[in-house]
């Protein structure tokens, strides 16, 4: 995770090779659960000794809104994305969220200025 510069690991199990989601581990979960308690227990700990097994999913089809519900809700910053056979095939992360938010205002800002222009252009 630390080489990858990622947060979470999406566990899946592969059965015919359609790989399911079947927990998550993150970076907070080692820091909460292990770090903050017990360091001395991590080198004998598994993914499973650690990981959320507790998933909260979105579907690919699901808006980011019913996305970010779901975050909201659950408390969670990171959500495994599934296809509408449950398989996985991402991870929807809250700041890729803010990130293409962050691009829209960016890109509203602009407006004004264009919008001066074009009613400079237009004058007789």
């Amino acid at each position: 995770m630390r080489d990858l510069h990622v947060g979470a690991l999406v566990i899946v199990e592969e059965p015919a090779a359609r790989p399911r989601p079947v927990g998550i581990l993150t970076d907070r979960d080692i820091v909460v659960q292990v770090l903050a308690k017990a360091p001395e227990t991590l080198p004998g700990l598994a993914v499973k000794d650690v990981m959320s097994s507790e998933l909260v999913l979105v579907h690919e089809t699901d808006s980011v809104e019913e996305a970010i519900n779901r975050m909201r809700g659950r408390g969670v910053r990171r959500l495994p994305v599934v296809d509408d056979q449950g398989a996985l095939i991402g991870i929807l992360a809250l700041d890729d969220v803010l990130e293409t938010f962050a691009e829209e205002i960016r890109d509203l800002t602009h407006v004004p200025g264009r919008e001066q222009r074009r009613e400079r252009e237009q004058r007789p």
